[in-house]
């Protein structure tokens, strides 16, 4: 099943390509995106069906007029006018997705114990550039549970070179030596 989400952010994203504006609306999508994470009482009051919709359609134009490109605004307003506003971290996602997708870009995600130096994150990088052939944006995610070593997420494929993966590894080798 299709979600609203996919539904209209594949639709912006398909509007952006053809005007040539995907990198602006990417851009202007994730600072939206923080503003609604940050003041979820915002989002609330925008889809809030006891205040009529041209006052919430008024809202939405004095808080992102001239601060958004209009494609974008009308966008909102859309999603708010159909009840949709709370799926905008999903039609971002999307968006992100397609144009990702489109530009040869692959997300991944570095998970070690206490975070990554400069030149730990560009290493790895341009290792997981090679390895995969793409353009990768690295983000990080700290977790007091790794106790050496890193784990990294690329594609749905983890590489785990953890102390505890490798001796997970090592232990799985000499049980099938064993048997």
């Amino acid at each position: 099943m299709i979600k609203a989400g996919e539904i209209y952010g594949k639709s912006l994203y398909d509007l952006s390509r053809n005007e040539g504006l995907t990198d602006r609306i990417l851009s202007e999508m994730e600072t939206v995106r923080d503003i609604f994470r940050e003041n979820p009482d915002y989002i609330r009051l925008i889809s809030e069906p006891s205040i009529p919709k041209k006052e919430r359609l008024k809202l939405l134009d004095e808080a992102f007029t001239d601060s958004i490109h209009v494609y974008l605004l009308n966008f909102i307003k859309i999603l708010a006018e159909k009840g949709f506003l709370r799926d905008f971290s999903a039609c971002f996602n999307t968006f992100r997705k397609l144009y990702n997708e489109d530009h040869g870009i692959r997300d991944a995600v570095v998970i070690s114990p206490g975070g990554l130096s400069d030149d730990e994150k560009k290493r790895l990088t341009e290792k997981l550039e090679k390895l995969t052939g793409k353009k990768i944006v690295l983000s990080e995610k700290k977790d007091p549970a790794v106790l050496g070593g890193i784990k990294v997420l690329v594609d749905g494929h983890l590489y785990d070179g953890t102390v505890k993966g490798r001796l997970n590894e090592i232990k799985r080798r000499v049980d099938e030596t064993v048997i």
